[in-house]
């Protein structure tokens, strides 16, 4: 960015309201750790990572394509996990339309949502917290991922730092054991349900 410390500035004022920035790796199929990708979380005046910056690859189906979406931006260093990002069903530009739709940018709101999820019980959790506990309930799948640069196979630990999924189950019970079970009542929804009458 020509304007890299007004994005840094930005990145500071998140952290100082709470907020955990999500990032989407990008849909080159490159390594990040040696290539260039923007944004990114260092700081231009002190070389330091922002706290409060997750940065998320995309997941497919190992039976449909693969573990690791061939587009995704991947790295050991700076790819945390990894979230579905594959003909994801989502809402489309244009009105009231709907579809499937691929890419990190798909990834990330997943990743949003858990975070949120988290949050909607356990509002007091800072985005390092939120950050911690994304990644160490991270799941590591039993099969072998392709490495989308070079094609081979490999470990998703050797092109992601925590070398998991994201997993929402997994993640609400880290943060329950780290909130020490003080969570938060969700409001009671009452649902009516209508009957249709037989004519």
């Amino acid at each position: 960015s020509p304007q890299k410390r007004w994005v840094d500035d930005a990145v500071k004022y998140a952290e100082s309201k709470g907020v955990l920035l999500v990032h989407a790796a990008g849909n080159e199929s490159h390594n990040i750790d040696s290539s260039f990708n923007f944004p990114n979380p260092v700081f231009l005046e002190n070389n330091k990572k922002a706290t409060n910056w997750i940065t998320i690859g995309a997941s497919g189906d190992p039976k449909n394509g693969g573990l690791v979406a061939s587009f995704s931006n991947f790295g050991k260093k700076e790819v945390d996990v990894f979230a579905p990002g594959v003909n994801i069903y989502s809402s489309m530009p244009s009105g009231n339309v709907y579809g499937n739709q691929s890419g990190t940018s798909m990834a990330s709101p997943v990743t949003t949502g858990i975070a949120a999820f988290l949050l909607e019980y356990y509002p007091s959790l800072t985005p390092q917290q939120l950050k911690l506990i994304l990644e160490k309930s991270a799941v590591a799948p039993t099969e072998k991922a392709v490495n989308p640069a070079t094609g081979q196979e490999v470990k998703l630990s050797e092109i992601s730092k925590t070398g998991g999924l994201v997993n929402a189950f997994s993640a609400i019970k880290l943060a329950a054991q780290m909130s020490g079970n003080e969570m938060v009542k969700a409001p009671k929804t009452k649902i009516k349900i209508k009957k249709n009458k037989k004519s």
